[in-house]
């Protein structure tokens, strides 16, 4: 279940970090307002999952969600850089997530 909270709390992370520039500098209520709630949800998640998972994993891993997230919304939806060394390298972030996660150790209890 860890996990599963892991990966939700990076998603959260995508979300408050798409959205971020929509608040001009937290001038914007609405965008403020939907930034803030993603990232208190992000972090009360983050929080579950570092209950079993180690938390510098945890922590790795949900950034490197949040990372690979957005600079894929920001290809796909905003037209941002597609040079090949720069995708070359979310490509390494997300073999250290996985990684990371083949790598964890299974709770014992």
């Amino acid at each position: 279940m860890a996990w599963l909270y892991l990966v939700m709390a990076g998603v959260c992370e995508i979300f408050y970090a798409a959205a971020m520039p929509r608040t001009h500098g937290f001038t914007r209520l609405g965008p403020s307002a939907f930034c803030a709630l993603f990232i208190g949800l992000s972090m009360y998640l983050l929080a579950l999952a570092t209950r079993t998972i180690p938390v510098g994993t945890a922590y790795a891993v949900w950034v490197g969600i949040g990372a690979i997230g957005t600079a894929a919304y920001g290809v796909l939806a905003l037209g941002e850089d597609r040079q090949p060394l720069r995708l070359l390298c979310f490509a390494l972030i997300l073999a250290g997530i996985v990684g990371l996660k083949l790598l964890s150790a299974k709770p014992t209890a």
